[in-house]
């Protein structure tokens, strides 16, 4: 049987990758975007299959209002793609009040509010699939993108708790975390803070040197997750792997070593 998909972000992007996906297999899609003509390519490619519907994750009332809309049209949602979001550079010193603030009501609370809009809809249908699209940064990070990794670690935590609570009920959570891919990320989907000149040298010493992979490649990977019986917690996408075990280590390795501290600190043992 055909699926129903909502995804978020698709006017660019992996959502439009993986909207565009489940479209060419004859699923149906609930498209959503900030701005409606970036989806029209997708509505004359699949006018049947198709619903856009414009969207900005910050407005809680919009999200659910959408959500609403995408169930009279399809009738259930099989796969809900939280995707929607962007990049905030610059370090913690640098980010204002106001970026940061922005940074997490896209991230962090456009995903929650999604979350919470479609969770009525997978209990009364007895389940579905939630994909929380985190990436390599919502378990690792670089210096000079806080804000974005406190933005993904949140939502890796919030997906952590939200895994156990739906879980009995049917509705399974995975975290999707790409790596480096060759999309309009940085070009569309980033923003940049005031720079301070006395982080120049950090900046110039530690950029990241990234091994990018290709977006297209991704597609055939989500359509295997969300077909699978066996769904993971998590999904890494792309050759991060190595480096975020390797940074697993060092910390259960630092945790081994500060072990008497950590239980000299929970004071006398009970008799």
């Amino acid at each position: 049987m055909s699926k129903i998909w909502f995804v978020t972000g698709s006017s660019s992007g992996f959502g439009r990758l993986w909207a565009q996906a489940a479209l060419e297999r004859g699923d149906r899609v609930v498209a959503t975007a900030r701005d409606l003509s970036a989806l029209d390519d997708l509505v004359g490619r699949f006018p049947d299959t198709v619903l856009p519907l414009q969207l900005d994750v910050t407005d809680r009332e919009g999200v659910f209002a959408a959500v609403e809309r995408a169930t009279r049209w399809s009738g259930r949602l099989d796969v809900v793609v939280n995707n929607a979001g962007y990049g905030h550079f610059g370090m913690v010193e640098e980010v204002t009040e106001r970026e940061l603030r922005q940074q997490m009501e896209t991230n962090f609370f456009g995903t929650v509010w999604v979350t919470q809009a479609v969770l009525p809809v997978l209990r009364r249908q007895g389940g579905g699939r939630l994909l929380q699209v985190t990436s390599e940064g919502g378990v690792r990070s670089y210096p000079g993108i806080g804000a974005y990794h406190a933005s993904k670690w949140a939502v890796e935590g919030l997906s952590e708790s939200l895994r156990q609570e739906v879980g009995p009920l049917g509705v399974h959570v995975t975290c999707v975390e790409p790596g480096a891919y060759a999309t309009d990320w940085l070009a569309r989907g980033s923003r940049r803070s005031a720079e301070l000149a006395d982080y120049a040298s950090v900046r110039a010493e530690t950029a990241p040197e990234f091994e990018i992979g290709d977006p297209e490649a991704t597609k055939a990977a989500v359509l295997e997750l969300v077909d699978t019986d066996r769904l993971p917690a998590r999904l890494i996408l792309g050759r991060v792997f190595p480096a975020v075990e390797a940074i697993y280590q060092e910390r259960l390795q630092t945790w081994r070593d500060w072990q008497p501290t950590s239980l000299r600190a929970f004071g006398p043992a009970a008799d």
